[in-house]
C-alpha cells in the first residue's frame, strides 16, 4: 500500500471477556493478540453487518473530520471462543459471528457525558451535529448520548445506528437530499455554535476521492448478497453517491439544521423569561 492509503488494522480475539448490555446488539469487551482491549461488535446481532458497515464509515468519516473517536479495527473471531461461555445467547452470538467483525478500541474508565451537567466548546458540539446530520446518525440523544468521558476529553462512539436509509435502500437518491430528521432530538444541537460555520469548514474535507478510501475499507463479504445490487462494488458505488449528493451544494439540510437550532435556542429563552 502506498502512504497515503487508508487502512484498518487487524487483530484476532482471544479472550472474550464481558457482554455490555446497554445495546441491544450486545457488544462485548474482549482482548486480542495485539494485548489490546476492545469492545467488538458482532456482525451476528441485531442489525448485522449493516450495523457494522455504518460503524466502519461513519467512523472513519469522523476521523476524517479530526472529530474525537476510538480506534477502530477489523477482529477475527474464532467459534471456539463460544466454548468457555456458560451463557447460551453469547455462545450463539459467538458463532453466528465467526470471521471477521468490527471493534473500537476500549477507553478504561471512561464515563457518560451527562448533558444536564457539562456542555462542550459550542464550535465542537456544531462540528458534531453536523456530522451526525450528515451520516443521518439517529443515537445521539439525552436519553442516549454514545458519547464518553476519557481523559478529560469527549470522545464519539457507537454509530451502528447511521446511514439507516441501507437497511431498504428505498428511494435512497432522493433521500441523501433530505433534511436530518433527528434534529430535535440530537443531544448537542442547543450547545452548539453557527452550523453554517461548521459546514464551511467540514464540507471541503470530504472530496469523493476521500469518501472512496472510507468506503474501500469495507469488507466486500459484508456488501455481498445486497437485494438490488449485482456485486458488492456496485453497493459500495451507491455509498458514495448517497455521500456525494448529501455533500452537493446548496446542502438544504444544513439550512434546515441552523433554522432547528434557531428555533430551539429562542423557546429556550421563552422558557427563561
Amino acid at each position: 500500500m502506498t502512504e497515503d492509503t487508508r487502512d484498518l488494522r487487524e487483530v484476532r480475539a482471544t479472550r472474550y471477556v464481558t457482554p455490555l448490555r446497554e445495546g441491544g446488539s450486545l457488544p462485548a469487551i474482549v482482548e486480542a493478540d495485539d494485548l489490546g482491549t476492545y469492545v467488538l461488535k458482532f456482525r451476528g446481532a441485531g442489525q448485522g453487518r449493516k450495523a457494522l458497515v455504518a460503524e466502519l464509515v461513519a467512523g472513519e468519516i469522523a476521523r476524517t473530520l479530526s472529530l474525537p473517536v476510538p480506534e477502530l479495527v477489523f477482529v477475527d473471531l474464532d467459534a471456539e471462543l463460544a466454548r468457555t461461555e456458560p451463557d447460551a445467547e453469547i455462545q450463539d452470538l459467538v458463532r453466528w459471528s465467526a470471521g471477521l467483525n468490527l471493534a473500537l478500541d476500549y477507553l478504561p474508565g471512561a464515563f457518560g457525558f451527562d448533558p444536564l451537567a457539562r456542555t462542550l466548546d459550542p464550535a465542537l458540539a456544531a462540528r458534531i451535529v453536523w456530522f451526525d446530520a450528515l451520516v443521518t446518525n439517529v443515537d445521539r440523544t439525552a436519553h442516549n448520548t454514545n458519547l464518553l468521558l476519557w481523559h478529560g476529553n469527549v470522545w464519539l462512539i457507537d454509530h451502528g445506528a447511521a446511514l439507516y436509509f441501507h437497511h431498504s435502500w428505498s428511494d435512497w437518491r432522493r433521500a441523501s437530499k433530505r433534511p436530518f430528521a433527528a434534529a430535535r432530538e440530537h443531544v448537542l444541537l442547543p450547545q452548539a455554535a453557527d452550523i453554517r460555520e461548521a459546514d464551511a469548514e467540514l464540507a471541503p474535507k470530504l472530496a469523493p476521492g476521500t469518501l472512496g478510501e472510507v468506503l474501500d475499507l469495507i469488507p466486500d463479504e459484508w456488501l455481498a448478497g445486497e437485494a438490488g445490487f449485482a456485486d458488492a462494488a456496485e453497493v459500495r458505488a451507491a455509498y458514495l453517491e448517497y455521500l456525494s449528493s448529501r455533500l452537493e451544494g446548496p446542502r438544504e439540510w444544513v439550512r434546515a439544521l441552523e433554522e432547528t437550532r434557531e428555533e430551539m435556542r429562542e423557546e429556550m429563552r421563552e422558557q427563561r423569561l
